[in-house]
């Protein structure tokens, strides 16, 4: 056997390996075959306002600590728990590091009216610390999911280490609850801090 034959066989062995992968991703996959139902019509809505859920709907496993948002999948078309516990820790940061800085245009945009005014106030009266970082922070649960005329709220209790003067020594562990709204039809994918 030749040098040769040893390259054609190799090309064999990898041909099937290509096909076999082929076969398997078309069956862990599927196909597309046009009948699939559109994305719209997973919601019956009436005057805005979500009736029930498609009962097709796929909705993930979800960790104990976040079950309640399943409510959340029922409700909102688009909804993707991951994005939505990403996008509420930066959040937290982007919130606190604004609030100590005094950065009240930033504020302006991730907090609800009522919620602004009270951290545009302790601003006023010197109760931001400028020499305050944060270590760490977690998720630790979903507190509640709620659906209030056509908003959609959902408590976060959040588990952070925080320090001051770029000492990591005085690392100071903190639970907060912050509660995110966010109109039900809204495109934008922004949720507004209504309470701390």
């Amino acid at each position: 056997m030749g040098y040769g034959d040893l390259q054609f066989f190799d090309i064999i062995i990898f041909a099937v390996i290509a096909v076999f992968l082929v076969f398997r991703l078309r069956k862990v996959l599927g196909k597309r075959i046009g009948f699939e139902k559109n994305k719209k019509d997973n919601f019956k809505h009436t005057n805005n306002v979500v009736l029930e859920p498609n009962k097709e709907k796929n909705i993930p496993e979800l960790d104990e600590n976040f079950i309640k948002l399943k409510k959340a999948y029922d409700v909102i078309e688009d909804f993707d728990h991951k994005n939505f516990l990403n996008g509420s820790k930066i959040a937290f940061e982007t919130i606190i590091n604004s609030f100590n800085r005094g950065d009240k245009q930033t504020l302006k945009k991730l907090l609800n009216e009522s919620t602004y005014k009270i951290f545009e106030n302790a601003i006023n009266e010197n109760q931001n610390d400028p020499d305050s970082q944060i270590f760490s922070l977690n998720i630790s649960k979903i507190e509640n999911v709620s659906v209030d005329d056509k908003k959609i709220i959902i408590r976060v209790r959040f588990v952070s280490e925080q320090f001051k003067n770029n000492d990591e020594n005085t690392t100071i562990k903190k639970e907060d609850i912050w509660t995110f709204e966010k109109l039900i039809q809204s495109k934008d994918p922004n949720w507004l801090l209504s309470s701390t």
